[in-house]
């Protein structure tokens, strides 16, 4: 049950709204938003909005579901709303009223695993946020309980994770850039947990049961929209339980979409070998990306990659400067904001860390 309201004002029409970005590594707020013709159309609130709103979940009224149902039941001595789905879709049950961008997003959340026995499940079940009411495009923070509790140390780390859609699923982030998206926390397996998510800018953080440090920490986060939905997030063939949900708005960072890849870079990356410098010269043709690296690593090397509304992800080939040098590939990903940019950067197989890029003067 909601215990204050939100002032809202209704989405009459599917608009695309895009921008320059402008704080190096914090998170997308111009928004740019495509509703789908058949999609529900979140009431946005007014920007000053700061009031928070309590989900006791005593009963549905407070949701919209999508792709499954949701019942309100007792589940360990608790009043809860349980999501389950019979289909192979994820199921969404969104908070009516709720329009986020930056703030927190507190809740008290249990998964009960119903495959058969003999069958490996660890759990799912989390809380999606700027998410559009079909499901196509959201942040998600999710937890695999029975991980946590796992014999195999990398079963261990993979008790939490992050996600982003559409693209950024946990296998390619797993492959991709391993440890930096998902990390292990002490979790009840088919209990209670609590959970809560800080989102600032293009930064997200994760704590669980109380914990006055984070599990999971996401600098740059990979969702394409700056504000949107909350929802309560379930996966098929389980059921995913939710009391006590809290949203409290923040005053929102100045970020948005849209910053252009052309140019003159210097760039700095940092790792646990070093730090390194060497300067970009790029040119965009649509989302294609390519251009030439110079510095650590090689001279006029060859880059190219892709760019999505601000968003790039380069690759390049060097050599490891060492006393013995070795062939090196090189990954850069990130948001461009102005004339900053900021992101994850490895050295594949020898060195990751943040970099940071300035245009040139």
């Amino acid at each position: 049950m909601t215990t204050c309201t939100l002032s809202a004002t209704g989405l009459g029409k599917t608009i695309e709204v895009s921008g320059l970005l402008h704080a190096a590594g914090a998170v997308l707020v111009a928004i740019s938003t495509f509703l789908s013709a058949n999609a529900q159309a979140l009431p946005a609130p007014e920007p000053t909005t700061r009031a928070a709103q309590s989900f006791a979940l005593t009963d549905g009224n407070d949701l919209v579901v999508t792709g499954g149902k949701a019942e309100t039941v007792e589940y360990q001595g608790r009043k809860a709303v349980r999501l389950t789905t019979q289909s192979k879709e994820d199921v969404f049950a969104f908070l009516k009223g709720i329009q986020f961008q930056d703030g927190t997003v507190e809740a008290d959340i249990a998964i009960k695993v119903t495959t058969p026995p003999g069958v490996r499940m660890p759990g799912f079940v989390g809380i999606a946020f700027r998410a559009r009411t079909d499901g196509s495009h959201y942040d998600l923070f999710y937890l695999r309980p029975r991980n946590s509790h796992a014999e195999d140390q990398a079963m261990r780390n993979h008790s939490v994770q992050y996600v982003a859609a559409p693209g950024f699923d946990w296998y390619k982030l797993r492959r991709e850039w391993p440890w930096i998206y998902e990390s292990y926390a002490d979790l009840q397996p088919e209990g209670w947990n609590k959970v809560k998510i800080e989102a600032h800018g293009r930064t997200a953080k994760l704590y669980v049961n109380g914990s006055e440090d984070p599990s999971l920490i996401v600098s740059g986060l990979k969702g394409e929209d700056l504000q949107g939905g909350v929802a309560l997030w379930g996966y098929p063939g389980e059921e995913a339980y939710f009391s006590n949900v809290k949203v409290i708005p923040a005053k929102a960072e100045a970020v948005t979409n849209g910053g252009e890849a052309s140019g003159a870079w210097e760039v700095k990356f940092a790792s646990d070998y070093g730090s390194y410098e060497g300067s970009m010269s790029l040119h965009r043709d649509g989302d294609a990306v390519k251009g030439t690296w110079s510095g650590a690593f090689g001279q006029d090397q060859p880059v190219s990659g892709t760019w999505r509304n601000g968003y790039v992800e380069l690759t390049f080939n060097g050599t490891w400067p060492s006393e013995k040098p070795a062939p090196v590939t090189l990954t850069l990903a990130g948001w461009i904001d102005g004339d900053s940019a900021k992101g994850r950067m490895k050295a594949e197989g020898r060195a990751d860390g943040p970099w940071t890029a300035l245009r040139k003067k």
